[in-house]
């Protein structure tokens, strides 16, 4: 009914850590120059330990590193006690975000919390020829889905993940490493009968440079689009129906493009990405 005016950060962390110019680095930074921002939580899904707290960035917000006990996919949405606020800001490792661009996601979110609001769109279609439900990452006019590699979500969500969806589901996640997101997408909508929300024009919202061989360069891979695809028809079979709702919404922050002073201007670096 009134959602909190502060969120907690929580970053999924699978790559050990080996400099400090990896992506986490700059997007802790990021994340933590944000007003609103009162925690910032990692929740370490790699199999080495992690660094000690010296080896992370320094930041005056309060940054605590979650270790799973299991090494799961479906463990990025666990209803962890230290998660305080009422929004939750889900962030890749790898995720690439300004600060203006969380404030401004974060305001649209306060007018909108039982919805996903983010950055990154995906889409799902009925393919006639397959018959079945196909998953695109193609550039269009609308989307059904936003990925919570970078978006907002009421932290509700979380227990009803991992306590209303069955086991089986979750067990397909984990096994496969993959289409978490898409899961968590299919149960907001059919919780809310609404599609998520997308904010901004961005194209890139992944770091491209990380280590061939780790866990986060499975975008690169075919079989991981063959995964997903499979994913949205036992999801759906599940469900009993297609929950997810297609939008073409997006919103921008008032003068995003307007030809006045960038002084004038509230969230100035959203018009150079």
């Amino acid at each position: 009914k009134s959602p909190s005016q502060e969120f907690t950060a929580v970053i999924q962390a699978v790559t050990p850590l080996q400099s400090q110019q990896q992506p986490i680095f700059k997007l802790i930074h990021a994340v933590a120059k944000s007003k609103f921002c009162v925690q910032i939580v990692v929740l370490w899904n790699c199999e080495k330990p992690p660094p000690p707290r010296s080896k992370w960035p320094s930041i005056t917000t309060s940054f605590s590193i979650i270790e799973g006990k299991r090494k799961t996919m479906s463990g990025r949405f666990f209803p962890h006690h230290a998660i305080k606020t009422d929004a939750v800001l889900s962030l890749d490792e790898d995720s690439v975000l300004s600060t203006n661009e969380v404030d401004f996601a974060f305001i649209v979110w306060q007018s909108f919390p039982d919805r996903i609001v983010g950055y990154p769109a995906r889409s799902h279609y009925w393919d006639s020829g397959k018959g079945r439900w196909g998953y695109t990452s193609k550039w269009t006019n609308e989307y059904s889905m936003v990925l919570t590699g970078a978006a907002f979500y009421h932290r509700y969500y979380h227990h009803l993940y991992t306590y209303y969806l069955p086991t089986s589901l979750l067990s397909m996640v984990d096994q496969l490493a993959n289409c978490e997101d898409i899961l968590m997408n299919f149960l907001i909508s059919a919780v809310t009968k609404l599609p998520p929300i997308k904010v901004t024009q961005k194209k890139q919202y992944k770091e491209t440079m990380m280590q061939q061989g780790s866990k986060a360069s499975r975008w690169a891979d075919p079989d991981h689009f063959a995964q997903r695809q499979s994913c949205m028809n036992s999801f759906t079979s599940w469900f009993g129906f297609m929950p997810l709702l297609h939008s073409q919404l997006r919103l921008d922050p008032v003068l995003f493009k307007d030809q006045v002073s960038i002084l004038r201007k509230k969230y100035r670096d959203i018009e150079r990405l």
